[in-house]
Formats: structure tokens, C-alpha cells, sequence
């Protein structure tokens, strides 16, 4: 298991410099107000009314980091922060979830393929830990000279359940990607910021969007890994 907590030790340590560069980025752009003196919530309900969405309401939601758009009762959720600040870092968060809110309104297929996956995902990432490592120990427990690796039945469906929530984590990347693509464009176009305050939200969305990647690369090592392990390998 060497292999596998390295995998782990270094997929963390990526991980928290690229969270630790997105919170100063956001702490700095932070302090580059909107000279049109928008809200996140203003910025929000405009990039929905200029693309002609009525059914979707702009709502605060408590704690940081928290944004998100709800395609199920068709609400942005902002952070406090986000929803009353008016600076670069909460005009680019507000309009990234709006990008969300077109996508489902367009019909973006990566975001449907991304909302039928999660019901699966959820079953997956509750139990795929507990039958990998059931599976490990039943691989043990039956070698023989005969079948030197044992019965993988266990591990293999432990490996079937990571390689959907590794799915899912690429899929996502298309999804987040478009969504900052859309907010940027929009802000742009109709010159909601200026060209400092547009370089502040193309900055702060680029390293919200590395997240993900961080995150979508080290599924799909861990993935590899125990895919060794089922063929066979024991490091």
C-alpha cells in the first residue's frame, strides 16, 4: 500500500498549494472594487436577465466557499461575502454560477450527462472504500499456487465503483471550464468590469478551474493504482 499513500500524500500536497494560491488570489482581487458598484447579487440577476433567464432566483446562502447553482429548484446560492461585496473576486464568482444557470438552460449536454451521474456517484464514493479494501483482504485470503492472485470479483467491483466517481470528476472539468468560459465572455461583452477588474475575474476563475483538474488527476491516479492491484501488482 506504499504506492498507494504516496499517490495520496502527493495528490494532498498539489491539492492545498492550488487551494492556497485560489484563496490569495480571491483575498487580493478581493480588494479591486467594481467601479460600476455592483453587487454579486446584481451581477448575478443581469448576466440572467441578459440571457433572457426569468426562472431562476439569486439567493444567499451561509458560510464561504459555498456558491453553487441548485438545478433543482433552479436557484444561485451565493455566499454571504459574494452576494452583498462588490469587487472583481465576487463579480467572477456570481457570474461563474450564472454560467451554470445558462448551461441548464440551453441545455448544455455535459451538465446532464454530469446530473445523471450523480446519483450512481453518490452510492459509489459511500461504499467504494469499504469493498476495496474487502477486496484486498479476500485476494489474501484465497491465494494459492493455483491462482496466485485469489478471487478479484470484490476488488473489481471496488474498482468499477472508483472509475465512475473518476468519471465524474472529468466530466466535471468540461462543465466548470464552460461555465467560467460563459461568465467571462458575458462580462466582457456587455462591460460589466473594466479591463483591470475583467484581468482580476480571468485570474481568479483560472485558478478556481485548477482545482478541478487537481482533483479530476488524482482520481484517476489513485484509479491506476488499484487497477495494478487488481492485475496483480503488490506495492
Amino acid at each position: 500500500m506504499t504506492g498507494y499513500y504516496l499517490i495520496i500524500g502527493l495528490s494532498m500536497l498539489v491539492s492545498w498549494l492550488v487551494s492556497s494560491r485560489l484563496k490569495s488570489k480571491f483575498e487580493h482581487y478581493s480588494q479591486v472594487h467594481l467601479r460600476n458598484g455592483m453587487s454579486g447579487k446584481e451581477v448575478a440577476e443581469k448576466m440572467l436577465r441578459d440571457n433572457g433567464i426569468n426562472d431562476v432566483q439569486v439567493i444567499s446562502v451561509p458560510g464561504q466557499l459555498t456558491d453553487h447553482y441548485n438545478p433543482a429548484n433552479k436557484t444561485v446560492n451565493l455566499s454571504e461575502a459574494v452576494y452583498m461585496q462588490r469587487n472583481a473576486a465576487a463579480a467572477a464568482v456570481a457570474a461563474h454560477e450564472c454560467g451554470h444557470a445558462v448551461q441548464h438552460a440551453v441545455g448544455y449536454s455535459m451538465l446532464q450527462l454530469r446530473s445523471k451521474l450523480v446519483p450512481i456517484v453518490n452510492i459509489s464514493s459511500n461504499l467504494m472504500q469499504f469493498v476495496l479494501i474487502a477486496g484486498i483482504g479476500l485476494m489474501a485470503a484465497t491465494r494459492s499456487i493455483e491462482n496466485p492472485n485469489g478471487n478479484t470479483t470484490v476488488l473489481t467491483i471496488g474498482v468499477l465503483m472508483f472509475a465512475v466517481t473518476t468519471l465524474f470528476a472529468f466530466v466535471t472539468l468540461p462543465v466548470e471550464y464552460d461555465a467560467s468560459n460563459r461568465a467571462m465572455k458575458w462580462l466582457k461583452d456587455t462591460g460589466t468590469v473594466t479591463a483591470e477588474e475583467y484581468f482580476g475575474v480571468q485570474d481568479s476563475l483560472k485558478w478556481a478551474a485548477r482545482t478541478y483538474l487537481v482533483a479530476a488527476l488524482g482520481s484517476l491516479a489513485q484509479l491506476l493504482y488499484w487497477a495494478s492491484m487488481l492485475m496483480g501488482r503488490r506495492d
